[in-house]
């Protein structure tokens, strides 16, 4: 998620910036995703306190790294296109606390998924829209955060089909990967949307008329909410998502019945 709209710095002065990007994983980065890491060797232990417990490091885990490049896609795409403020905020950092507010960044988000299974992106980045190039770099800006999402989704699925072993011993563990690989197709698709608030209205917001870019600012803060609110209390709006979303799912290579079981694996609480 990205948020504009910032008043217009001194284009002279950050030129300077342009070759020197300053990407470099932070150390929280590293943590969250060394929890995940462990998640998944605690997922073929034999013992169902550490599966549980690999299940909710992992997904969990996984969530937090996909938020930081999540929101790393934003401003790295931002930077590449002209906005050079977002080295200096810290967002090419990979680190969660530059994109994180407490309650809708980490409260909500895993508010959600524990609740409902629905992956929330709770970050953001202020991108100074005023100092990218044009109208097609603001798109590719949007575009850019949902995208890393896909990509991830294939790669995790791609992985736990080809590098994992499906037995008795691992089975836990690809059951959970595939989740987390139908976590991201999900915060995919749902970012897509040209919904305000979402990635998807970010990306055509450029192309519209005042008239619609003013509505899109007056229900920005709300629109994503509501979308969710139905999304968890109308079961007859978000199971055919869900299926629709496995399918999507299945086409790039995974294996959504694996998915459903690694669901199930991750609700442990819920047994």
């Amino acid at each position: 998620m990205q948020k504009t709209r910032m008043r217009a710095p001194n284009r002279t002065r950050q030129t300077c910036h342009v070759n020197r990007t300053g990407v470099r994983p932070s150390p929280i980065f590293l943590i969250i995703l060394a929890i995940a890491v462990v998640g998944g060797f605690l997922l073929m232990q034999d013992s169902q306190t550490a599966i549980d417990a690999g299940a909710l490091m992992l997904v969990l885990g996984g969530w937090g790294t996909s938020l930081a490049l999540h929101e790393f896609g934003h401003a790295f795409v931002a930077y590449r296109g002209g906005d050079y403020s977002v080295r200096s905020k810290g967002y090419l950092t990979l680190d969660i606390r530059r994109y994180t507010d407490p309650v809708f960044s980490i409260v909500l988000p895993l508010l959600l998924l524990a609740v409902g299974g629905f992956p929330l992106p709770g970050g953001a980045v202020w991108v100074d829209h005023s100092a990218l190039r044009d109208r097609k770099v603001e798109s590719l800006v949007s575009l850019a955060g949902p995208l890393s999402n896909l990509v991830l989704g294939v790669a995790l699925a791609w992985a736990d089909r080809e590098l994992v072993p499906l037995n008795l011993a691992t089975i836990y563990l690809s059951a959970s990967l595939m989740y987390l690989a139908l976590l991201q197709i999900f915060a995919f698709v749902i970012n897509i949307l040209p919904i305000p608030g979402l990635d998807g209205w970010g990306a055509i917001e450029p192309w519209l008329s005042y008239e619609a870019r003013r509505f899109g600012t007056m229900v920005r803060p709300w629109a994503p909410l509501v979308l969710f609110a139905i999304l968890i209390g109308l079961p007859s709006i978000s199971d055919p998502i869900f299926t629709g979303i496995g399918h999507i799912l299945d086409w790039l290579g995974g294996n959504s019945a694996l998915a459903d079981a690694g669901r199930d694996v991750f609700f442990f609480w819920k047994r």
